[in-house]
């Protein structure tokens, strides 16, 4: 299927789960800085349209990836309680990132580097698998997407290694990531994490 065609059909997909719907609404009122969400809730919610699931079923959380320069914690954290406040009554997890300080706390927490980001974009360039590598922020009364690795992977519901990071990344978060969705969408297909290397 055409790319163009590909995205008219995630971003109607995505809009079916009310989180989202809700999300993209308010986002702008944050006024953070290169503004995304990204991830599961956007292709997870495509799993459960194709699937005939309640859009929000299985979702875990709602990741907002932003890029401040400023790499203070009290800037982030300052936004995170901003953006609590905002999705309260939502009563989801709502999870923000600066994709600006990544690199500062990533090898702790994970026990491998990570480059140095210079947008919000590099962070979904960088995540583990393929179908996780997306984004989406509201421009204009529509909704912009970024999905570097296209959108076949999400509507094929395969999970395979970021070709990007040729095999480098904590490989027990990608094996762990990989046991709980197939768990939760049992015709996922999984590609090996040595596909990558």
């Amino acid at each position: 299927m055409q790319a163009e065609a590909l995205a008219s059909r995630f971003r109607h997909a995505i809009f079916e789960n009310s989180f989202n719907r809700e999300i993209f609404k308010r986002l702008p009122r944050l006024a953070l800085p290169d503004a995304w969400l990204v991830s599961g809730c956007l292709f997870q919610t495509v799993w459960n349209v194709l699937e005939g699931r309640e859009p929000t079923y299985g979702i875990k959380d709602y990741d907002i990836f932003y890029f401040d320069l400023d790499t203070s914690w009290e800037a982030e954290d300052n936004a995170i309680k901003a953006a609590a406040l905002l999705f309260a009554d939502l009563k989801v997890e709502v999870e923000i990132r600066n994709q600006a300080r990544v690199h500062l706390w990533y090898e702790q927490k994970f026990g491998v580097p990570c480059p140095q980001f210079r947008s919000a974009c590099d962070g979904i360039d960088n995540f583990l698998n393929t179908c996780s590598m997306v984004g989406a922020r509201p421009v204009d009364g529509g909704i912009d997407l970024y999905a570097p690795h296209g959108l076949s992977d999400v509507f094929d519901r395969v999970m395979r290694p970021n070709p990007y990071r040729n095999g480098t990344g904590p490989r027990d978060r990608y094996d762990e990531k990989a046991a709980r969705w197939k768990s939760l969408w049992p015709s996922l297909t999984i590609r090996s994490w040595d596909a990558a290397a």
